[in-house]
């Protein structure tokens, strides 16, 4: 029987060895951080099992994989508030076992192609995101929101991760600001300088379309099953 597809979020630190070793603890932190918040847009509250590789390297996982694409755009946001950043790779498919105690001895599809997608990745790209059924489209909105990421200031991507992280409803610029120690008007800036709302335009509307096609897919492997 097939199980149910989730994603498999797997990221290295881009220019690590540059940095001092607190510095990759607290990106690794925020990372953390981040995937925590991501686990309660679930429907159902959800542990994303983080788990640190190597040092630099870390990965999540999602249950539900429309959430996914958010999830690396906020984790990037936070990161780049902290003057660092991270290759992401995305994959969606089923997955066999979650572990023990933590992804280390995770296995499935998910993670497979998560890893692959991460190993054939250039240093240019930041996004990547990996099904078993290949979608251009996918890869095409990936690296724009890559390259539009890539000009975020770090005020910029501080207030972004805020605005962004929620696929339900989007934070006031009062709350942002509050949270933040500036005024709703300087939060207002730092969104409109970062594009914010084109890209949650696009997340939304990719959402949208990756939470039917899954729901689909799922619904003809029950048929088959």
């Amino acid at each position: 029987m097939t199980t149910p597809q989730v994603a498999v979020l797997t990221g290295d630190l881009i220019g690590s060895t540059g940095h001092p070793v607190a510095d990759v603890d607290t990106a690794m932190q925020a990372i953390r951080l981040a995937s925590a918040n991501t686990g309660r847009w679930h429907t159902l509250p959800h542990d994303t099992r983080f788990t640190r590789f190597r040092g630099d390297g870390w990965q999540i996982v999602l249950a539900e994989p429309w959430l996914s694409l958010r999830a690396a755009v906020v984790i990037q946001g936070s990161l780049m508030a902290l003057g660092m950043e991270s290759r992401i790779s995305i994959g969606i498919a089923d997955a066999e076992t979650l572990g023990t105690t933590d992804l280390s001895d995770a296995a499935g599809a998910a993670f497979e192609l998560s890893g692959h997608g991460l190993d054939q990745m250039g240093d240019s790209w930041r996004f990547a995101i990996k099904r078993k059924v290949k979608c251009v489209e996918d890869q095409l909105i990936a690296d724009l929101l890559g390259e539009r990421l890539d000009r975020w200031t770090a005020a910029q991507a501080e207030a972004a991760s805020l605005y962004l992280a929620s696929p339900s409803k989007l934070r006031t610029l009062f709350d942002i600001g509050k949270e933040l120690g500036i005024s709703p008007q300087a939060v207002n800036d730092r969104l409109r300088g970062a594009g914010c709302q084109v890209i949650a335009s696009v997340l939304r509307r990719w959402e949208a379309l990756r939470n039917q096609t899954i729901g689909d897919q799922e619904g003809r492997n029950r048929i088959d099953d």
